[in-house]
């Protein structure tokens, strides 16, 4: 059985290199974590491409919110970053009433046809997440769903996480589920006892928040409870 899957923020190179020490599986790439993370320039991820060897899955956000934007600037960037080398990436975006605005997901999706991709956070935000899923879940390339199954985090959306885990396999819920938003150590025993294998935190390994680097010894102290 392969070893659970750990995803941390990266907004840096020092961000990157502390997080593959401390025994990240994989690392996800932003900017601007005071609107949640925007997509990085492609000048930083050839940086931080160069300092590690994990894959980087890049978002693709270009405003605050869950509306997309301009779908030309979006795709743009998405069309820099690949000549680049980005490979994987992440998004999703809602309509003004919380419904999943399916043609600008397909537009991002098909700007990066062939690559492996994340449905955020939006999902939990969205009105109707039955919804989401049956929408996207056949999109080509996307693999995983991060969700902490409520808006409001884990300890909100944890019944949620559940029966979404017992419906694996079913249509819209091929894909893995990686659980951030809200996610704490000690909620790591019961969620791994439930069978959950993918993980994902930002502020959690870094000593003072946002305003602080990534710290790889609180990346080490994640990836032990990870694995159990």
């Amino acid at each position: 059985m392969s070893r659970p899957i750990f995803e941390v923020i990266a907004l840096t190179p020092q961000d990157a290199q502390a997080a593959e020490s401390g025994g990240a599986d994989r690392l996800e790439l932003v900017t601007d974590m005071a609107a949640d993370g925007l997509t990085p320039g492609v000048e930083d991820f050839a940086k931080i491409r160069a300092a590690v060897d994990l894959p980087l899955r890049v978002m693709l956000r270009i405003r605050d919110g869950f509306a997309p934007g301009d779908l030309d600037v979006l795709r743009d960037r998405a069309a820099a970053l690949r000549a680049e080398g980005a490979d994987e990436f992440v998004l999703g975006f809602l309509d003004a009433d919380g419904a999943v605005d399916l043609a600008a997901t397909e537009a991002v999706a098909e700007a990066i046809a062939g690559c492996r991709w994340t449905f955020h956070r939006a999902i939990d935000h969205s009105a109707d997440r039955a919804a989401v899923r049956a929408a996207v879940g056949a999109l080509p390339g996307l693999d995983t769903f991060l969700t902490s199954g409520a808006a409001g985090g884990v300890d909100a959306g944890r019944d949620v996480l559940l029966a979404e885990l017992a419906r694996a396999g079913e249509p819209g819920h091929t894909q893995r589920i990686l659980i951030g938003g809200g996610l704490r150590a000690e909620h790591l025993p019961g969620l791994r006892g439930a069978g959950f294998d993918a993980f994902h935190v930002g502020g959690a390994v870094r000593v003072d928040g946002w305003q602080s680097p990534v710290d790889a010894a609180k990346v080490a102290e994640w990836r032990a409870l990870i694995d159990g």
